[in-house]
């Protein structure tokens, strides 16, 4: 047996005992590196030699002190293939030459077997043992046995590391199974990267529409900032990679998808030589993954939860505003139900008051000055659009700085026109949840409804309470008023006033005329009257007036006036005569009995001479002069 064939044996002994050694337990592709590096200088004295491991098309030296996969040292698989096409073993190739490190090195060894792709090229400096070994009929064996023992250990390697990363994604996403706390997931998914990647920097951005619960350090994802491969990774799905020039750094983009959404990325970033094994992009998103169904879950969790909540915020809502609520109450309740459920740092209802809005209910900014950017702002954009408003950074749409940054907008519609809006602001932007611009829609437009309801309500009641013609008070609301003032103040007045010779003035001018002059005194009495009491239409041309806390002589004063005033302001003219009743604490008056006394005491205005008044109870009759 010649030496170089004895040699190759106890390779070959050495390479079998290498292949049933288990205590490296296939994982760590450097650790057989070194012993290919021990083999051949044990029995090559090759002391430089340096293996250039396949990875992502190029060639990656398995470095001795570290572990990284630097990109500066790589070399490009397609650029040196060329030199092997003869043989798997030739002298340096002339492009080594552009790296010192390798000036010693005299060959290189290509490991590929046919139709497979390279497991790597071995460097190596040439020997006097190695080139006798070279130029013996055994190269070609060795040369097979190497690489088939390189592919061999590469299976094996993989196959470990698979187990071990699959044992933590089962492990981890056991986990993600039994939580429904989105905190959680994406602590223990971030634990994982740093545990299996330390050496790399790790980002979360999640989307705008996540729960303000969220406790992490975390990024929003916002498409105007974001860069395109980060765009292009969430809209697509898929991992991408960036060389970030301006940033020196090697970027992966990786989504984190369920199957109805995609809720972020995980962005991991190395140096700017750094390249990402398979290996570690396989696990990246295979743990982005499992991590996106995890989080799917957990949020459709919680919307369940939100929703059932949400529908008993407004059934609860519906059902009290439908409590003969007036809108001053509608507004003070929806403040704090809207407060309580998005916990906003301003709010506000405005509503129209003619053609303008006005302010109804609201925190303290909108009684300044400083709420005009944002009052100016919806008001223009409800002008030509009913469509709600979500904006996320009001600082983006407006030249100077604002303070608040989140707004929501819900117009009240009524009669398909909008009657008023619901604005909501806090400081932070994206502080609302899409979730919430649905949840106030639905609150507003059911308030729409029940505001809708109050003022027909009104205008029905208003129809019944107001005479048709002269807009004054109806008999029945009369009525309750006197009942409630004679119970309530110790003081007061009651008058009937009618017409003089109406009937002359309807069959003189028509009936439309004798309208006018009823109109013409009842808005006369409504402006002298004000708020200090009410005026009623008694019945035909006959008007009531009521007034709490007058005293006799202020009464006596008031009667003489409308006496005066009202043929002064009618066209044609007419003059009135009053009945007129006092009252205070000593004389209190019976309900029943002062609309029978005022007419008593008007039948006698009427028969001794008209265009005066009369207080029941005194002969004395005040009469003005022509």
């Amino acid at each position: 047996m010649t030496g170089h064939e004895q040699t190759l044996k106890n390779i070959k002994s050495d390479v079998l005992s290498l292949l049933m050694d288990n205590e490296l337990g296939f994982s760590d592709f450097y650790q057989y590196v070194k012993i290919l590096d021990s083999c051949l200088e044990k029995y090559f004295d090759i002391t430089n030699s340096t293996f250039l491991k396949f990875e992502s098309e190029l060639l990656l030296p398995i470095r001795k002190n570290v572990q990284d996969h630097i990109i500066q040292d790589a070399i490009s698989w397609v650029m040196i293939e060329p030199y092997f096409f003869q043989s798997a073993i030739v002298p340096k190739p002339v492009l080594l030459k552009n790296y010192q490190h390798y000036d010693a090195i005299t060959h290189a060894i290509a490991l590929k077997k046919e139709a497979k792709k390279p497991n790597g090229v071995l460097l190596i400096q040439s020997t006097s043992k190695w080139e006798a070994f070279a130029s013996s009929q055994y190269l070609q064996e060795f040369l097979l046995l190497i690489t088939n023992l390189m592919y061999k250990i590469d299976q094996l390697s993989n196959e470990k590391t698979n187990e071990q990363q699959y044992r933590k994604l089962f492990q981890i996403t056991d986990l993600f199974h039994s939580t429904m706390d989105v905190d959680v997931i994406l602590e223990n998914m971030l634990m994982a990267l740093q545990q299996h990647i330390p050496h790399l920097q790790i980002e979360l951005i999640l989307s705008n529409d996540q729960d303000r619960e969220l406790t992490l350090n975390i990024k929003l994802f916002d498409y105007a900032s974001e860069r395109p491969a980060t765009i292009e990774a969430f809209v697509s799905g898929e991992l991408t990679f960036e060389h970030a020039t301006d940033l020196k750094r090697r970027i992966l983009n990786a989504p984190i998808k369920g199957r109805q959404a995609i809720y972020g990325i995980l962005q991991i970033s190395g140096p700017e030589g750094y390249v990402f094994s398979g290996r570690e992009k396989e696990y990246i998103r295979m743990l982005a993954d499992a991590s996106g169904n995890a989080l799917e879950n957990a949020k459709l969790y919680r919307q369940s939860h939100r929703l059932i909540s949400d529908l008993q915020l407004i059934n609860e809502t519906s059902h009290r505003l439908n409590l003969k609520m007036d809108l001053n109450e509608m507004f003070v309740f929806l403040k704090d139900q809207l407060k309580k459920s998005f916990q906003p740092d301003q709010i506000c209802f405005m509503f129209k008051d003619g053609n303008n809005f006005s302010v109804k209910e609201s925190t303290e900014l909108f009684h300044t000055s400083d709420a005009d950017p944002y009052i100016n702002y919806i008001n223009q954009q409800f002008s030509f659009s009913k469509d709600p408003i979500f904006i996320a950074d009001f600082n983006r749409q407006m030249n100077e700085p604002v303070t608040y940054n989140s707004i929501m907008a819900a117009p009240i519609l009524i009669e398909e026109k909008i009657q008023g809006y619901c604005m909501v602001l806090h400081k932070d932007p994206y502080y609302f949840p899409f979730d919430s611009f649905k949840l106030m829609q639905s609150l507003i437009h059911h308030s729409s409804l029940a505001m809708a309801n109050t003022m027909l309500q009104n205008k029905l009641q208003e129809m019944v309470d107001r005479d048709h013609l002269t807009k004054l008070y109806a008999r029945s609301y009369l009525d309750k008023y006197v009942e409630q003032v004679l119970t309530d103040t110790p003081t007061g007045m009651f008058l009937l006033i009618d017409i003089d010779n109406f009937k002359r003035v309807n069959d003189t001018y028509g009936h439309q005329i004798g309208d006018e002059v009823l109109i013409q005194i009842a808005n006369k009495l409504k402006e002298m009257v004000a708020d200090r009491g009410i005026c009623a239409r008694w019945g035909g041309e006959e008007l009531a007036v009521c007034m709490a806390n007058i005293d006799a002589k202020k009464a006596r004063k008031i009667a003489q006036q409308f006496v005066e005033t009202m043929p002064v302001i009618t066209n044609p003219q007419v003059t009135i005569s009053v009945g007129l009743i006092t009252w205070d604490v000593n004389e209190q008056q019976i309900f029943k009995s002062i609309f029978s006394q005022a007419d008593d005491a008007l039948y006698v205005a009427k028969n001794s001479g008209k265009n005066r008044f009369v207080v029941y109870g005194e002969h004395e009759n005040i009469a003005v002069s022509h």
